[in-house]
């Protein structure tokens, strides 16, 4: 059976399932939550239940999720760790104005602004949202959020959408606590970078966890799954949640849901104990396991 907590950082120990909270903001992840007193509901839900990892990003909204975290939650009990990103910026509702900036005053200020929002005066967790910008040097982007570390704006250092070589050259500059990339039972393209949070000791955590209708033979995938879902009394999105505590012991997922019925199956599936078999059959769906 998988363990029921992991380490962020040497220093933080949450759940191994966390919540992403994005899908708490408007159409296209843009404006607020149409239900915000439902959102507010679901966030205090989610703490009630035992999700003590909460993932948010400021380009969410943009800005609109971290204010309602901050309203639902705020003041935070001692043990909610929350974890946010910046460095991507959205300039409208298409998502063809999604871009990444490394520009070292735009990231200062924004691990500012997401502390202010969050009412913090310390990030547990804070991302490089993206490794693509091209307005400087990726090193220099590293080295500026180290520098926020040190002057206590944030306390540990993340990375998402990144390349292996990226995490490494990173790596080189400061320790990295964790990594999220796509990952899930039928898409393997963090495979390279799961295995390197491996040997570092980085947390890692996959995005749409239980998705798993890519690859070229979705409904084998499903098949599959359904038939242990079976076994297990359990829904086949339970079963790929569950595949990534048994696949690693240092993958904390992150799913994202809108309502508590939803969120207390994901939190069910942390107590799913997968055969070998099982978790076999499941690796075995997708290239890269």
């Amino acid at each position: 059976m998988p363990a029921n907590t992991i380490t962020i950082g040497g220093d933080l120990r949450v759940g191994r399932v966390g919540y992403g909270a994005m899908q708490l903001t408007g159409k296209q992840v843009w404006g607020e939550y149409p239900d915000r007193e439902g959102g507010i509901a679901l966030l205090r839900h989610a703490v009630d239940a035992g999700v003590t990892f909460i993932d948010t990003a400021d380009v969410y909204g943009p800005h609109t999720n971290e204010l309602l975290i901050r309203e639902a939650l705020h003041p935070y009990p001692e043990n909610l760790v929350i974890a946010t990103k910046g460095g991507f910026v959205r300039g409208g509702f298409d998502y063809s104005t999604l871009g990444a900036v490394g520009n070292p005053a735009y990231l200062r200020q924004a691990a500012h602004l997401s502390a202010r929002r969050l009412g913090v005066e310390r990030i547990d967790l804070y991302y490089l949202h993206s490794g693509t910008a091209t307005d400087a040097p990726f090193e220099d982007q590293i080295a500026t959020l180290a520098a926020l570390r040190d002057e206590g704006v944030i306390h540990h250092i993340g990375l998402s959408n990144v390349t292996l070589e990226q995490f490494h050259a990173a790596q080189a500059i400061t320790p990295i606590a964790a990594i999220t990339a796509r990952y899930n039972v039928s898409a393997r393209l963090g495979e390279d970078l799961l295995r390197a949070a491996e040997q570092s000791g980085a947390v890692f955590s996959p995005w749409h966890p239980m998705q798993f209708d890519q690859g070229d033979d979705p409904e084998h995938v499903r098949a599959v799954l359904e038939s242990i879902a079976r076994r297990h009394d359990a829904t086949p999105k339970q079963i790929a949640l569950a595949w990534h505590l048994h696949r690693s012991p240092v993958t904390l997922p992150i799913p994202g849901t809108t309502t508590p019925a939803h969120l207390d199956q994901n939190l069910a599936a942390a107590r799913i104990e997968l055969s070998a078999d099982d978790v076999t059959a499941i690796t075995a769906l997708a290239q890269g396991a």
